[in-house]
C-alpha cells in the first residue's frame, strides 16, 4: 500500500467495524527500509485502549485501507494491552 506520508497526517482512524481508534498524528519510519512502520496517533478512544499518555501507536501492518479515512482491522476488546506511548 503506497501513501505519501504527509496524506496520513491528520486522518481518522476506524477499524474495520466502524469504531472510531483515533487520529494520526505522527508517522512512524523505518529507515533501514524506507517504509512507514506504525502511526502514532492521539485523540484516542478510551474503551479501546487504557492509555494515560498523550496517545498510542499502532503497527502499519495492521492498516487495511487508506482513503478520505485510515481503516485498521478490527481490535478486540483485550487491546487495552497494546504497547502505549506517552
Amino acid at each position: 500500500m503506497n501513501a505519501e506520508i504527509t496524506s496520513l497526517l491528520e486522518q481518522d482512524v476506524y477499524t474495520q467495524k466502524g469504531i472510531y481508534v483515533g487520529r494520526v498524528d505522527d508517522a512512524v519510519l523505518d529507515p533501514d527500509n524506507g517504509v512507514v512502520s506504525g502511526l502514532a496517533l492521539a485523540d484516542v478512544n478510551r474503551d479501546l485502549f487504557d492509555n494515560k499518555g498523550k496517545g498510542i501507536v499502532i503497527p502499519y501492518r495492521w492498516v487495511t485501507a487508506v482513503g478520505d479515512i485510515i481503516i485498521i482491522r478490527h481490535l478486540s476488546r483485550n487491546a487495552k494491552a497494546e504497547p502505549k506511548i506517552s
